[in-house]
């Protein structure tokens, strides 16, 4: 991983909620962005972002996250997302996370990536598939 990575380092990500980031479940006329989805959002923007941090054969896979999901954003808005590199703790990496429609802030959160080596993480996860339950 580049040491260039800092604190403070910020991108912005803008999307256009499609019909597959809604939900279904309240029928047509109330297709809002679904919580896992804008998960889902969060979590690329922060994993391409890291791509351009990551030497040859890296990249990054989640930790954990949270947010708040406070506002419904229709289907065909537009999002803007926006991460902040919160901490860098050799190749653990936290975010600050926001996502605004054009009326009000949707969400807010803190994600956590690590930069892994991917055919070291590749033969860790073959052995474990190779025990017992793997």
């Amino acid at each position: 991983m580049k040491a260039d990575l800092k604190a403070g380092a910020t991108a912005t990500r803008k999307i256009v909620i499609d019909k597959p980031r809604t939900i279904d479940f309240l029928g047509e006329n109330l297709r809002v962005y679904a919580t896992p989805e804008l998960v889902r959002d969060f979590e690329m923007a922060c994993r391409e972002f890291l791509l351009q941090y990551c030497d040859a054969g890296e990249d990054s896979v989640g930790t954990g996250i949270g947010v708040t999901h406070s506002g419904a954003t229709l289907l065909g808005a537009a999002v803007e997302i926006t991460i902040t590199v919160k901490a860098v703790d050799g190749r653990r990496v936290t975010f600050d996370l926001v996502a605004r429609d054009a009326a009000e802030e949707i969400s807010r959160g803190e994600h956590g990536r690590f930069v892994v080596e991917v055919e070291k993480l590749r033969a860790r996860v073959a052995a474990k598939a190779q025990k017992p339950g793997g």
